[in-house]
């Protein structure tokens, strides 16, 4: 794999690690800042705010600058969010900062997908892809644990502290390992918007706001379901979290060549099992070695939706991925609201603290119908074995490395610099 993706990697391992290390400090924040629990909440709530209206806004603003550049810009407008967010003197300017730090979340993985994929030869690129992801998961190890014991121990500023450097860190990567890729002199703001329209992408998406958001009804309450349901103490919170990040990474793993082998069976399969993963988590639950199993389970199948979803509308979109690649993680988040939402509105409903298990395989299944009725809609889609081998007509927006050679090779669209 090129050394690319190793930059790639760590910038998705900073953002990761901002994105769900709040869930941690709450009550650090909350305590410093005078406010109570449920308020800090809204600092969750304002990042995933900040993904949703970012993606496609960012995306679509940067649609005519170079994809290094723009990686460069984007991992900027995180080092300032997380910079903002370490200094801020009060809530008000605390909440900006997480806006901020979210608005580049969605783009940078749209453009980084989009530049994974071109990296490599055909029939790697799912691969290409999952590997950037695996910077997402191996966070959800490492860099939460890592930076919510920090906070603790040094102050929760400490934590955005370190993501700053951690985004500046990214920022020298990508200057230095990711190759110049002209863009199509095609590309354009009405040719990215464009490819919304089109009904597979549409359905792309709406997948991932239904299926992913089973994902999210149950990891939102994981933590009361260790200490309520499952029998351990506050102590072991963190191990389980840490469990399903495990989970994350072995499914991200699993993930790439399967669906660059066959990308909407991976798809189906995937949905499929996690619903019924989250109905036999609600039996496991008793039983703490089945439940901790089940919980790395969870963690792999949840996250193998993320691939297939991720190459399937980078290729519905033809020749102007971005945008819909980027849109898709406002799906995501989409889905980690309306699940948590969902989810805690079932337990408040008085039906425990397991139910948003049935919930969350509710959710999977209805992302299910839908993944199926895309494709039977979609005649190329017919032999039900389809593969990412035509990505390259997606994602040819110019030259890429020549990784024998060291110079650059033309994929099978040509194309001109910018």
């Amino acid at each position: 794999m090129p050394l690319a993706l190793l930059a790639l990697a760590v910038s998705a391992f900073g953002i990761g690690t901002t994105e769900f290390v709040m869930m941690g400090l709450l009550p650090n924040v909350a305590d410093d800042l005078g406010t109570s629990v449920p308020t800090a909440g809204y600092l969750v709530s304002a990042y995933a705010i900040g993904v949703v209206i970012g993606a496609p806004l960012l995306t679509a603003v940067g649609s005519r600058i170079p994809r290094r550049r723009m990686l460069l810009l984007l991992m900027g407008f995180f080092v300032v969010g997380n910079l903002a967010s370490a200094l801020a003197p009060g809530f008000g300017w605390l909440l900006a900062g997480r806006l901020l730090a979210g608005l580049p979340h969605g783009a940078f993985f749209g453009v980084g997908a989009v530049v994974a994929a071109r990296l490599v030869s055909e029939g790697r690129q799912a691969r290409a892809v999952a590997t950037m992801f695996l910077g997402l998961t191996v966070a959800n190890i490492v860099g939460v644990p890592a930076a919510t014991l920090l906070g603790q121990h040094l102050g929760w500023r400490a934590t955005f502290l370190v993501v700053t450097v951690i985004g500046l860190v990214s920022m020298l990567a990508l200057a230095r390992l990711v190759p110049y890729m002209p863009l199509d002199a095609r590309q354009s703001v009405g040719r990215e918007l464009s490819a919304l329209g089109n009904r597979q992408v549409l359905l792309g998406l709406a997948t991932a706001v239904f299926g992913f958001g089973g994902v999210f009804a149950v990891y939102s309450y994981l933590a009361s379901m260790t200490t309520e349901v499952m029998g351990f103490g506050e102590s072991s919170v963190t191990l389980v979290l840490a469990l399903f990040g495990i989970g994350m990474t072995l499914g991200a793993l699993a993930a790439g060549p399967l669906t660059d082998r066959a990308l909407r069976p991976t798809l189906y399969g995937s949905l499929g099992t996690l619903a019924v993963v989250l109905v036999a988590f609600r039996f496991t639950a008793q039983v703490q070695w089945a439940a901790l199993v089940t919980v790395v389970v969870l963690g792999a199948v949840g996250f193998m939706t993320t691939t297939p979803l991720q190459m399937l509308v980078m290729r519905k979109a033809k020749d102007a991925p971005t945008l819909a690649s980027a849109s898709n993680h406002s799906a995501f988040n989409l889905a980690n609201a309306g699940g948590a939402w969902l989810g805690g509105a079932a337990i408040a409903a008085g039906w425990g603290w397991m139910s948003p298990t049935l919930v969350g395989a509710v959710l999977a299944v209805v992302g299910l119908a839908i993944a199926v009725t895309a494709g039977l809609l979609d005649r190329g889609g017919a032999d039900g074995r389809e593969t990412t081998a035509g990505a390259s007509r997606v994602v040819a927006e110019g030259p890429r490395p020549d990784r024998e050679s060291g110079g650059l090779t033309s994929l099978s669209t040509p194309a001109s610099g910018s």
